[in-house]
């Protein structure tokens, strides 16, 4: 990996709608998301109420929160809540119900 590779910003796919917007590291994935006018599914924004998790078929992520609401088993299956994750790597989403902005 280059040093370019690691001071580029990551990139998130969301599937099924099949649109990419930059993930900032200072930005959770919903902050950015919105910010590139694509809406996901969303409540508490802190990690709890799980409105907004999906899963990351490719890519990895960190939390901003030590222990988000979500199983072992489940961050071992890669979902994820993105009111409180942060792209380390670029990522493929799957969120069934995102939607762009009108």
């Amino acid at each position: 990996m280059s040093a370019d590779d690691c001071k580029r910003t990551p990139r998130v796919r969301i599937e099924p709608l099949g649109v990419t917007f930059e993930a900032p590291p200072e930005l959770t994935l919903l902050e950015a998301a919105r910010r590139a006018g694509i809406r996901l599914p969303r409540m508490c924004r802190n990690g709890t109420c799980r409105t907004c998790i999906c899963r990351a078929v490719s890519g990895e992520v960190r939390f901003t929160i030590e222990w988000p609401g979500l199983s072992r088993e489940e961050k071992a299956e890669g979902y994820v809540l993105t009111c409180v994750a942060i792209a380390q790597t670029d990522l493929v989403l799957d969120v069934p119900d995102a939607t762009l902005s009108s």
